[in-house]
């Protein structure tokens, strides 16, 4: 068996309300473009069956020739809907959830595989049920009723079509604010209102950080960080960051009053390879601004926080997440049975399960009555880095994997040149949690990595 995801979103409306679209299997296409159609040979009711393609021209055409109708196998209104679809070898169970939650509902979509072919199906099925599974919730959302309020917080987000940048965005929209993507190309498939810049300059875009009504900026803007440690891309990771954050401070200067909130993006590789220091909030960065330090604090120095009434600067350790490269090419390791230690295995692991980052940054955002997060840094990781040789060992078991041999220092430095990646990402490390988060009500909802890995992975 190849075992179950899940995915939860609050959305604020009323189970009723998300049930008028959940409910109608017809317009799932609607809100899941993975999925291309949906036929039902009837009415949806207990006991139904249908039949839908998926968005792929070769798994369509496949699908539509062999593919059996699924049938529905729970349907209690405003509360759960499942369906059965046979695979070759095996069954997909897909079933979404909705329990009312102040304010909202808090949709589950769980998703399972039966049977010999299980591990096949859930490869071949998963892009198209699955894939930008929050980004899918917000567009149910807003089929469903959710618009902003009249004093709803409009928030600009810079690197907005990133992988962070989409999920904050869809989580935003679902709890009814309105958010604005600062992109360098429009993708017309996206459901949230965005506007093209440069990334390097004050242009037309500027004209978003002078919207009426509460405004809050999110800086996210960057070239990614796995890649080769060249001379040309560590310049090309700094003048990114840099160049992105001097223009939207220089945006925000045009302004008559400072944005409400500014969260600002930075990073815990902000002390490099911090070996034993257990780094705080308040720990001394490195001298002489080995990498990542180069990059991160001239990142953090390019803000000015008089731009803002209220002000984050966010060094956010590896957030976990189903679609995060991160994670992704650690659960490929270890099913390929290459799920040992890392070089010496003892260097330090601090992560942030997605759910919540996410609620740091609404925190953030002033929008968690329970949370009142204070101007300044703060470090975005649970209280429990783990070590490498724990974080593999983690990884075997919540995947059902045996014990694997060691990935030696050379195999991976070699292994990174292939894969055009830094080898330092999984060599080097630090112990980074938060002095501050204790002191503001903040609670983590997956404070252990047994169980982020367990809610994340297929279990």
């Amino acid at each position: 068996m190849a075992g179950t995801t899940k995915y939860t979103q609050f959305i604020a409306l009323a189970p009723e309300s998300v049930w008028a679209v959940l409910g109608d299997l017809e317009r799932w296409p609607e809100w899941n473009p993975g999925v291309r159609s949906v036929r039902m040979r009837g009415a949806t009711a207990l006991g139904a069956t249908g039949d839908y393609l998926p968005n792929g021209e070769v798994a369509a055409r496949v699908h539509g020739r062999f593919g059996k109708p699924f049938r529905v196998t729970v349907f209690e209104p405003a509360r759960e809907l499942s369906i059965e679809q046979p695979e070759p070898a095996g069954t997909m169970h897909l079933t979404w959830r909705l329990a009312e939650r102040d304010g909202g509902t808090e949709l589950t979509q769980e998703l399972r595989f039966t049977g010999p072919s299980a591990a096949a199906a859930r490869t071949v099925v998963r892009p198209f049920i699955e894939t930008a599974a929050r980004v899918n919730f917000s567009r149910l959302a807003r089929l469903a009723g959710v618009v902003p309020a009249e004093d709803a917080l409009t928030t600009v987000i810079a690197g907005g079509t990133g992988a962070l940048g989409l999920q904050i965005a869809a989580d935003l929209t679902c709890r009814g604010q309105r958010v604005t993507l600062l992109t360098r190309r429009r993708d017309p498939a996206l459901p949230f209102r965005q506007t093209e810049w440069d990334g390097r300059s004050v242009g037309a875009w500027s004209a978003e950080l002078r919207e009426p009504g509460r405004l809050a900026v999110i800086n996210l803007a960057g070239k990614l960080v796995d890649c080769r440690p060249t001379e040309r891309n560590v310049a090309e990771l700094r003048s990114s960051r840099v160049d992105s954050t001097t223009a939207l401070v220089a945006a925000a200067r045009l302004r008559d009053t400072p944005v409400d909130y500014w969260i600002q993006a930075s990073t815990t590789a902000i002390w490099s390879d911090a070996g034993e220091t257990r780094c705080t909030e308040s720990t001394p960065l490195p001298v002489g601004l080995p990498q990542m330090t180069g990059v991160a604090q001239p990142w953090e120095e390019a803000f000015d926080p008089a731009r803002a009434d209220h002000w984050t600067i966010l060094r956010t350790s590896i957030v976990l997440d189903p679609d995060a490269p991160a994670l992704k090419r650690l659960g490929q390791l270890t099913k390929a049975g290459l799920g040992g230690r890392v070089g010496p295995g003892d260097q330090w692991f601090s992560w942030i399960h997605i759910e919540d980052w996410l609620a740091l940054v609404r925190a953030g955002l002033g929008l968690d009555p329970e949370v009142t997060l204070p101007d300044g840094i703060l470090v975005a990781a649970t209280e429990n880095p783990v070590r490498n040789t724990e974080l593999m060992a983690t990884l075997r078991r919540t995947l059902h994997r045996p014990p694997a041999p060691p990935t030696p220092s050379a195999m991976l430095t070699v292994g990174a040149v292939v894969l055009r990646t830094d080898p330092a990402l999984g060599l080097t490390g630090r112990h980074a949690t938060s002095e501050i988060l204790p002191k503001t009500g903040f609670t983590f909802r997956y404070p252990t990595l047994e169980e982020a890995l367990t809610d994340l992975l297929p279990s």
